[in-house]
């Protein structure tokens, strides 16, 4: 190759270079300097909603973690809460709630009931872990264990009062370093707050608004009034986690297996609202995986996870407006739900659709079997 033709290639190299540089300069000026529009948002959000949200949020992930714990004894039986707080299975409540147990089960947000162990019980602190082999792996709710909050810090409590379940009171603390003592247990520096305990309520979490930590567990209450008392976190870990590491399943004793398939109606009927009530608050949430295990086995065969999950993407304030029992048996139920909701592809629309579901026992466990519009 002559230097000629060599300078030919090199000057040729260096225009295209040149011209690729100016080419792209103009290229981003122009694209810079362009106005974007901006089209029409699908879903139009304010605070108010957001602050809903987050606080609908924060009840619906810590009431995964949250149980109803039936306790039968020689001589009576009684409800209470407790919270799932490590991987192990292992549940914290009232030492009041399960003393004298012949028998415990714990009832799931999702309806599922399993049969429970004790693993350490308190004599003078009103404290107990108890622990469900069937709950290993699950995740656990958060708790904290250093800090202390201080009056007037918004918090929310929840449990099973009278039995209904995974009921959510809103409060404050109002008070801190409460002693006394109660049925012979004794109470030092605990959480006075404005939320009541009853009876069902025991055991169960109190749950700093701002984080979703457990800060405490509610454990006695004043009739008739506004006031409970919850025992602080940080004083309880120490005991509960010493009890929870030195106990194998080898050592505790469980129930061969959990109550027999109601055959009460009226039990039926409420279990069975309870769980549409919650598949619908699952929809309303976003939380498509939880709602999809609410179903049967034979319905989830007949419809996957991803072709549920699309069906229900588009719908947003979902609400249940009314729901009627149209046939019940020792077997299952019938009820026929209204629902209200919103479409996010279309503003100021919102429907109204009537569903028939079909409510049942499978494998001991409360399902819904079927539903469809009616």
């Amino acid at each position: 190759m002559t230097k000629s033709q060599k300078l030919i290639i090199a000057l040729s190299s260096l225009l295209i270079l040149i011209f690729g540089l100016v080419f792209n300069y103009f290229l981003y000026q122009n694209l810079y300097e362009q106005e974007i529009e901006i089209g029409e948002q699908l879903v139009l959000y304010d605070d108010a909603s957001i602050m809903s949200d987050n606080l609908q949020h924060t009840i619906h992930e810590t009431q995964k973690s949250i149980v109803q714990i039936n306790v039968e004894t020689d001589e009576t039986n009684r409800v209470g809460s407790g919270f799932l707080y490590n991987s192990r299975g292992d549940i914290v409540t009232n030492a009041h709630v399960i003393s004298d147990a012949i028998s415990i089960e714990v009832t799931m947000s999702n309806a599922e009931t399993y049969p429970a162990a004790i693993v350490g019980i308190g004599e003078e602190e009103d404290i107990a872990v108890i622990r469900v082999p069937q709950l290993i792996n699950q995740k656990p709710i958060e708790l904290e264990t250093t800090e202390r909050l201080l009056p007037g810090s918004e918090i929310i409590a929840v449990g099973s009062p009278l039995g209904f379940h995974n009921t959510v009171t809103i409060g404050i603390i109002s008070g801190i370093d409460r002693s006394f003592d109660i049925n012979g247990y004794t109470y030092d520096n605990v959480y006075q707050i404005s939320a009541n305990i009853t009876h069902g309520n025991s055991g169960g979490p109190l749950i700093d608004r701002q984080t979703g930590k457990v800060i405490g567990i509610n454990s006695a209450g004043i009739e008739e009034s506004d006031i409970g008392f919850s025992i602080p976190i940080p004083a309880i870990i120490d005991q509960v986690t010493e009890w929870s590491t030195s106990t194998t399943n080898e050592q505790l004793t469980f129930p061969t297996s959990v109550k027999a398939v109601t055959t009460d109606p009226d039990i039926l009927r409420e279990e069975a609202t309870y769980l549409v009530h919650y598949f619908i608050d699952s929809l309303a949430i976003h939380d498509y995986i939880n709602a999809y295990t609410l179903l049967g086995s034979e319905l989830q065969s007949e419809i996957d996870y991803p072709s549920f999950r699309s069906e229900y993407l588009h719908l947003k304030n979902i609400s249940l407006l009314n729901e009627e029992e149209k046939n019940i048996t020792q077997e299952f139920i019938d009820l026929i739900v209204t629902i209200e909701y919103d479409n996010a592809t279309a503003q100021d629309e919102t429907n109204v659709m009537t569903y028939l579901f079909t409510i049942g026992y499978e494998n001991d466990q409360l399902k819904i079997l079927n539903f469809q519009v009616e």
